[in-house]
């Protein structure tokens, strides 16, 4: 299983799509790893440099619809070689959402209130998410300041993330 614990990148935007994620540019890369510099690279988002502001990261905070456009794995994969393996929002586009989990990845919807009062108690400063899994809670920390908030993952796709991803499930299971 994935780490889904770490320092939190803030993506303070609405409709963040699969080619912002990763440009079509990139697809002709031969390796997963290959994609790894080139996540993020066409943002557009006032202040963000992805060269400065993704290293270190391992967790993404965003508004709604991310993911939309193309139905590319390659998002969700540019996301995990960089040690990215949870995206929390107030929606995903379908099959974005379904491509994280099954990578044995984590796209967790939290409603429009919660990821408000996340962006305005957390995004000012450096803040890191704990994940208990087991009891579908997360804890973000930063300056001395902690908050708990509750999620929740279908059966079948805490079966996805618990096996690694769907690969890892269905040798499972077939």
């Amino acid at each position: 299983m994935k780490n889904f614990d770490g320092n939190v990148l803030f993506l303070d935007r609405s409709d963040i799509n699969t080619d912002e994620i990763i440009p079509a540019r990139y697809l002709t890369e031969i390796t997963r790893e290959a994609l790894a510099p080139h996540l993020l690279a066409d943002l557009d988002l006032a202040g963000f440099d992805p060269k400065r502001d993704i290293a270190d990261k391992q967790v993404v905070i965003t508004r709604s619809n991310f993911g939309c456009g193309s139905s590319r794995e390659h998002a969700p994969w540019a996301l995990e070689v960089n040690g990215i393996n949870l995206v929390i929002a107030e929606s995903f586009a379908r099959i974005f959402r379904q491509n994280m989990f099954n990578c044995g990845m984590m796209a967790i919807e939290l409603p429009g209130p919660t990821i408000e009062k996340i962006f305005a108690d957390f995004s000012a400063r450096p803040a890191r998410i704990q994940t208990d899994l087991e009891n579908s809670r997360f804890i973000i920390t930063a300056d001395g300041k902690e908050t708990e908030i509750s999620f929740s993952v279908s059966g079948f796709d805490r079966s996805l993330v618990d096996a690694g991803g769907w690969v890892e499930y269905a040798d499972l299971h077939y």
